[in-house]
C-alpha cells in the first residue's frame, strides 16, 4: 500500500475534532506519515486528552512527527520561570491546567514533559519544509533561529534555503477561504491553521489536514 504524507493544523485542546479527523476523516493507517504542526494544549477544553491521544497512536506504531509548538514551549519554560508561567496561562495555559484537573503545571506528570521536551522544530522532506511559525528570512541558515519557528509570522521569503521548497506552517489563524486559495494557487507557503478553538466563528473554527503530493485538505467542525 502507498504511504501519503499528511499534515495536521494547530489543535489547542480540541481532542474530538483531533479524533474524528484522524479516524474519520484521514482513516489515518499505519504506514501513513502524519506531521503534526504544534500547539496542542491551550484555549481549548481537552489538552490533556489530545496529548494522551497522540502519545498513544504513537505507542501504538503509528508514524507520528508531532512539532514543538510556541504554546508547548511556554508550559515548558512556566514550569522553571513565574514570569513564563503568568504569560502562558494569560494565554489559554489555564484552560490546560482545567483540563488536568491540576492548579500547577509541574503536578501535570513527568511523562507528558519528557514527551514534550523531545519535540523537534521543524521537519523536511527534501520537497517540503514543515514547520509550527515560520522562518527568519534575514538570516543566511534561516534554520539557526528557534524563536522564529515558534513564533514568525512571515508570509512569504526570498531565502534561497527556503524558496526551492513548499513551507507548510500553522500558528496564525486565517480563515477556511484563505487556507482553500492559498492551495489552490499552488504557494509555497501553505498556512492550515484555521482556528479550531474559536469553534463559534463561521469562518474559522475547524480543524485542517492537508495530504501530499495531491495538496488534499481535510477540514472538521470544532465539537
Amino acid at each position: 500500500m502507498s504511504t501519503r504524507l499528511l499534515a495536521i493544523g494547530d489543535i489547542h485542546g480540541c481532542y474530538c475534532s483531533l479524533k474524528t479527523m484522524v479516524e474519520e476523516q484521514l482513516k489515518l493507517k499505519k504506514e501513513d506519515v502524519l506531521i503534526m504542526l504544534g500547539d496542542y494544549i491551550d484555549r481549548g477544553p481537552q489538552s490533556k486528552e489530545v496529548l494522551d491521544y497522540i502519545i498513544r497512536l504513537i505507542g501504538d506504531g503509528y508514524q507520528l512527527i508531532p512539532l514543538l509548538g510556541n504554546h508547548e514551549e511556554m508550559l515548558l519554560k512556566a514550569l522553571d520561570d513565574y514570569k513564563y508561567f503568568v504569560a502562558w496561562h494569560y494565554n489559554g495555559g489555564y484552560t490546560t491546567l482545567e483540563s488536568f484537573g491540576v492548579s500547577e503545571p509541574n503536578k501535570m506528570g513527568d511523562g507528558y514533559f519528557r514527551f514534550l521536551r523531545q519535540l523537534k522544530y521543524c521537519h523536511m522532506d527534501g520537497r517540503r519544509i514543515f514547520v509550527h511559525a515560520g522562518f527568519n528570512d534575514e538570516l543566511a541558515n534561516p534554520f539557526e533561529d528557534t524563536i522564529a519557528m515558534l513564533w514568525s509570522r512571515n508570509v512569504q521569503y526570498s531565502n534561497p534555503m527556503l524558496t526551492k521548497r513548499t513551507i507548510i506552517h500553522g500558528h496564525s489563524i486565517i480563515s477556511l477561504e484563505a487556507c482553500q486559495r492559498l492551495v489552490e494557487s499552488d504557494s509555497s507557503v501553505i498556512n492550515i491553521d484555521t482556528g479550531c478553538f474559536m469553534g463559534k466563528y463561521a469562518d474559522t473554527g475547524s480543524l485542517t489536514a492537508i495530504q501530499f503530493p495531491e495538496r488534499i485538505l481535510f477540514h472538521v467542525a470544532y465539537c
